[in-house]
């Protein structure tokens, strides 16, 4: 007997002609917008409900099985986002998921030819399992190219369930019949998910000035993070240090290169800068304070004071992946301001807000060149109609080729899981 096996889109319309679906409804007559409800799994007024289109998807693809598997909401969430982000023909009309009294996106068919598709896949399978040719992309990815949702001859039946867009619907949580599961359709792994692995460890471009004259450069992935240090500091402590070069090298004032060398030999056990998660941390190990300030490529003398100061043997936060990620988004969508991602220090001395940097005895560039990447992707496309080729360097470097409107998605993506 035939595996019936679920599409996603086919999928959808069904549930949307049921209306049975906590909140899920189509927005016009000719089913062309419709809403899916939003809401973040750790607000207060969170209900199961409030959930149960994603639910629904997990056990209709087979990759949730009630009572053998355990309830996992983000994954749920994720799926079905990556599934309905991959659809040529949909597109995210509006963005209400920050709604606090209804939060909910609203998609719309961008189609404009008329067509229609099988509900179900009932090719044979006599081991009732999925066939070779169901694999994850054919999942996301197969699709009639030609399909829209168009109106019933005559505007549709009477009990098709349409709501003004502008009062979304109370509606009856369902008892839906679902296809049986066929296992293992998850959608691919987001490749920007990367990122957010702790395990993954960034690389760093390292760029330090002495009285504004560039005297060294170096880029290291540096697992454990890093520490930027003196010829003879301690080689034991964690972090792979990174030795900053005598200025006689490169120095020819002598007073100057005397000032620098205090400096350096006050630095101890260094300036440590590690990754935790999605935030970059700092710490310092020795006697020279020091200042830090987030920016894009903006000199440390362009009007913006420091963001903080580094605390002495202790941690403290210097970025934080989400606001980027988000920021970027924006850009993407044509705010004009695009994230910051540079991090400058100043070392030994106040940060320079009334004297041009260049005065400065140590300034030291550090840039994550995963986040670098991620900005040129967007900006290489006039941050609009992106298509192009990257290398991330993240870890493993390893190309990467999206649409505009695919490395949106991904970015989404990513915000939302760090929401959870």
């Amino acid at each position: 007997m035939g595996t019936q096996k679920p599409r996603i889109l086919p999928w959808l319309k069904l549930q949307l002609d049921l209306g049975r679906l906590e909140g899920v409804a189509w927005l016009d007559e000719s089913r062309t917008r419709f809403r899916i409800p939003w809401k973040h799994g750790l607000r207060q007024d969170a209900q199961q409900e409030d959930f149960g289109i994603f639910q629904a998807w997990a056990e209709a693809s087979g990759a949730y099985t009630p009572g053998k598997d355990k309830p996992d909401l983000p994954t749920w969430k994720r799926n079905f986002r990556s599934a309905l982000n991959r659809k040529e023909v949909l597109r995210l009309a509006e963005d209400r998921s920050k709604d606090p009294h209804d939060p909910h996106k609203v998609y719309e068919f961008v189609n404009s030819g008329a067509g229609d598709f099988p509900e179900l896949d009932t090719s044979p399978d006599a081991n009732s399992r999925c066939s070779p040719s169901d694999t994850q992309e054919d999942i996301l990815e197969e699709l009639l190219s030609d399909m829209a949702l168009a109106p019933f001859p005559g505007g549709g039946p009477s009990s098709l369930p349409v709501v003004p867009e502008e009062t979304p619907p109370f509606l009856l949580s369902p008892s839906v019949d679902i296809p049986a599961p066929c296992p293992n359709l998850q959608p691919p792994e987001n490749p920007l998910r990367r990122l957010l692995v702790p395990e993954e460890e960034w690389e760093f471009e390292l760029t330090a000035f002495y009285r504004g004259r560039q005297v060294f450069q170096q880029t290291a992935l540096c697992p454990g993070g890093l520490r930027l240090v003196a010829s003879d500091a301690d080689q034991t402590l964690p972090g792979q240090p990174i030795i900053l070069p005598d200025p006689g090298v490169s120095l020819t004032d002598r007073g100057v290169m005397g000032y620098v060398r205090r400096v350096l030999s006050c630095l101890g056990g260094g300036l440590a800068l590690w990754r935790a998660g999605q935030r970059l941390c700092a710490r310092r190990l020795g006697h020279c304070h020091t200042y830090w300030a987030l920016g894009e490529e903006l000199l440390p003398d362009s009007g913006h004071g420091p963001s903080g100061e580094v605390p002495k043997d202790e941690e403290g936060d210097v970025f934080d992946l989400k606001p980027f990620v988000a920021e970027l988004i924006a850009f993407i969508e044509g705010s004009g301001h695009s994230p910051r991602y540079t991090l400058w220090f100043c070392v030994g001395e106040p940060w320079p807000q009334d004297q041009p940097w260049i005065k400065k005895l140590v300034m030291v560039k550090v840039v994550p060149t995963c986040l670098r990447a991620l900005l040129d992707m967007a900006r290489s496309g006039g941050a609009s109609s992106l298509e192009t080729t990257v290398d991330l360097h993240i870890s493993n470097s390893y190309p990467l080729s999206l649409t505009s409107d695919q490395y949106k998605a991904y970015l989404q993506d990513l915000v939302e899981d760090m929401d959870f």
